[in-house]
């Protein structure tokens, strides 16, 4: 299609005054109020930023009981779990879940002096020996670390992502927890950690009963 010298040229639509005038005000107060942000004025770096609050209310205490063990040994652990949920006769792009978490966790393992009768501590007469029989070294329940425990990659379906826009569940990341702990426990059942215990409450009362002046001291384990 070729120009027609003959018809009339069409008006070019140009800004009035008053709106060039407005632009133009508008982009001075951004260099202006962007440079004091940057430079003049520090404190208005975050005047648009976030601002956390904590509006937590005080903590109750629930109860109160008496420990009587020793804690002799600590093994710090970590794990990687790899959790998938998958529904029946439906592809994950649809409906299904998979998240990858580091759990980092310790576990202690502790012997239970409270539970030491008189039958299980023995002095002769001179007060030079002692013979005490302890109970055996227990592991106490792994304590996920949130510091260092964290979710690697998380997917999941058309569906659940469809379902998350209209709920908010706070407990999403739960269930790879739970099992970060479970395995983090079994980990230190294999370890050797209560060997560990065993052997460092010993020298613990070896050397607190021969600073009482007892020149012999023999613990074993396996009381109740």
């Amino acid at each position: 299609m070729t120009d027609d010298p003959a018809a009339p040229a069409r008006p070019s639509r140009r800004l009035p005054g008053w709106a060039k005038v407005l632009l133009s005000v508008v982009l001075v107060l951004a260099v202006f109020f962007a440079g004091l942000r940057l430079s003049v004025l520090p404190g208005l770096r975050d005047l648009f930023g976030t601002e956390t609050r904590d509006r937590s209310g005080p903590a109750l205490l629930k109860s109160v009981t008496d420990i009587s063990r020793y804690d002799a040994a600590s093994g710090t652990f970590q794990v990687v779990v790899d959790l998938e949920k998958d529904a029946r006769f439906l592809p994950d792009a649809i409906r299904g879940t998979r998240t990858l978490y580091v759990g980092a966790g310790t576990v202690d393992a502790y012997v239970d002096l409270g539970k030491l009768g008189e039958r299980d501590v023995r002095v002769d007469a001179d007060r030079t020996t002692a013979t005490l029989r302890l109970p055996h070294a227990q592991l106490g329940r792994p304590a996920l670390d949130p510091d260092h425990s964290y979710a690697v990659s998380k997917q999941r379906g058309l569906l659940d992502r469809l379902g998350d826009l209209f709920s908010d569940n706070p407990n999403s990341e739960q269930a790879v927890q739970k099992l970060a702990a479970r395995h983090i426990g079994e980990a230190a059942r294999g370890s050797g950690l209560t060997t560990r215990a065993e052997a460092n409450t010993t020298a613990m009362l070896q050397g607190l009963l021969r600073s009482l002046g007892f020149k012999e001291v023999h613990v074993s384990y396996g009381g109740t």
